[in-house]
């Protein structure tokens, strides 16, 4: 194998395909990155990574010499290609070593046995396709309301639902729930299908597919073997496997009606969140007493630090006086994505709804942070 490639090309397909790499391989040619090189169209390099869980590959325009396909250890060569001067760099074979040149600056690095590397699945069929930007925004939103305890599987994953022409991402920790509806293109106008998906690893897909237009959704069903979903975009794909358990029926938490409505500048809010929760110990709420023309932050006790502050609010309906994990709301805050933040209450004691002021208030809201009051004492 003999090929040349650009240093910035190659720095970022194989920083992109070192993501997935496993931090502890539990068996060592995982920490393997395989690099296929073809030699027909002028050349092109498929870089490839994967740990049973999650699967990326990407392919690149290179100048090749020589066809081949080796295996070296993945975080060693991304590591090294981040710190290549900026010249063409020469990758080839020596015999069980992988030489890297560029410049002056020469690599030799020992190869894996490829014989032994796992082969990635294939890609599912595909079942529609969604704008690359608007992914990542929604996943984004959504994403941050998961849970991070393993002991819940089923709460550290995304649920994405797929009705026709919608695509709904939902996600919880029993603390707060988040959901997201946007407009997709499908393959099949009628589809219906549903998957729960890690988190961590959605965000970080949808985040890293931002290059091309468009991201490809393939998702494939129970019945083919193994859930799994890939997705394709800018000449990246990636896979993963979907994770198993009953994700909670998170829309009958959705209330219908509220009996309060408070808006508040979005941007004002949070530095006003930031600024009081300051005060507050770990596990102690914000307290929020919504009234005409105003909000009215607290936090902290007669014994402890206290901050108070006011901030202007239009309200509707009755007065409202509630209590947050400050955190939990700052996260609310910041992913909608309106300049005004509309809170909707039922009573202090059940949960809020957070969304951002729609355009055309006929409109429904496409994103809902649910936030659970903390009870206050006395």
């Amino acid at each position: 194998m003999k090929f040349r490639v650009e240093r910035d090309v190659l720095a970022d397909a194989v920083a992109w395909t070192a993501r997935s790499l496993p931090v502890r391989p539990s068996v060592p040619v995982l920490a393997g990155m395989l690099l296929d090189a073809t030699a027909d169209e002028g050349g092109r390099l498929k870089l490839s990574s994967f740990d049973y869980e999650v699967s990326a590959q990407v392919s690149v325009d290179i100048d090749a010499e020589e066809a081949g396909t080796t295996l070296v250890s993945g975080r060693l060569l991304a590591e090294i290609t981040r710190n290549l001067p900026p010249q063409t760099v020469e990758i080839s074979t020596d015999g069980a070593k992988v030489v890297v040149s560029c410049g002056s600056a020469k690599f030799t690095l020992l190869t894996l046995p490829v014989e032994d590397y796992p082969s990635l699945p294939a890609m599912p069929e595909l079942t529609g396709s969604v704008g690359s930007d608007a992914f990542a925004a929604a996943v984004g939103q959504v994403a941050v309301a998961a849970g991070r305890d393993d002991t819940l599987p089923m709460l550290t994953g995304v649920r994405v639902e797929i009705e026709g022409g919608t695509v709904t991402l939902a996600s919880t920790d029993r603390y707060r729930l988040a959901v997201r509806e946007l407009a997709w293109k499908p393959e099949n106008p009628d589809v219906s299908a549903v998957a729960l998906v890690p988190a961590k690893t959605l965000a970080d897909t949808a985040k890293s597919l931002t290059g091309g237009a468009e991201v490809s959704i393939a998702l494939s069903n129970a019945e083919s073997g193994e859930g799994m979903i890939g997705f394709e975009g800018g000449g990246r794909r990636t896979t993963t496997r979907l994770l198993d358990g009953e994700f909670p029926k998170y829309r009958a938490l959705l209330p219908d009606s509220f009996n309060s409505v408070a808006e508040v500048q979005r941007a004002e809010f949070i530095e006003a969140v930031k600024r009081v929760s300051l005060v507050a110990e770990r596990n102690t709420p914000l307290r929020l007493a919504f009234s005409e023309g105003q909000v009215v932050l607290e936090a902290g006790t007669g014994d402890e630090a206290q901050a108070v502050e006011a901030l202007d609010a239009s309200m509707e309906g009755d007065e409202v006086q509630i209590a947050f994990n400050s955190a939990f709301l700052l996260d609310g805050l910041s992913a909608i994505d309106s300049d005004v933040a509309r809170l909707q209450f039922t009573t202090s004691t059940k949960p809020a709804i957070i969304t951002g002021k729609p355009a055309d208030e006929e409109a429904a809201a496409d994103y809902r942070y649910l936030i659970m009051p903390v009870r206050l004492s006395g």
